[in-house]
């Protein structure tokens, strides 16, 4: 994993404040994007959120059916299995 020389505190609320260089290198917007927290051994990964199908996990296509994110290739496997 790559450091990029930046160190930030965490307020007394745990937050952070991601540079504005990084937003922009990752293209967050502000007040409009969310981040994914994950933990590998020691380390604490950001990743920008995207929605993705919950079968398969493609983010490309999927649309919204009933809160769930599905793209149409395992919507079409779906109905195979429904017919």
């Amino acid at each position: 994993m790559k450091s990029i020389g930046m160190v930030r505190p965490v307020d007394e609320m745990g937050r952070i404040v991601l540079p504005k260089e990084l937003r922009r290198q990752f293209n967050i917007e502000d007040g409009e994007d969310s981040v994914e927290v994950f933990v590998d051994g020691d380390k604490i990964i950001l990743k920008k959120y995207a929605p993705a199908c919950i079968f398969c996990g493609d983010v490309e296509n999927a649309v919204e059916y009933k809160g769930h994110r599905v793209c149409p290739d395992c919507v079409r496997k779906l109905n195979v299995i429904v017919e």
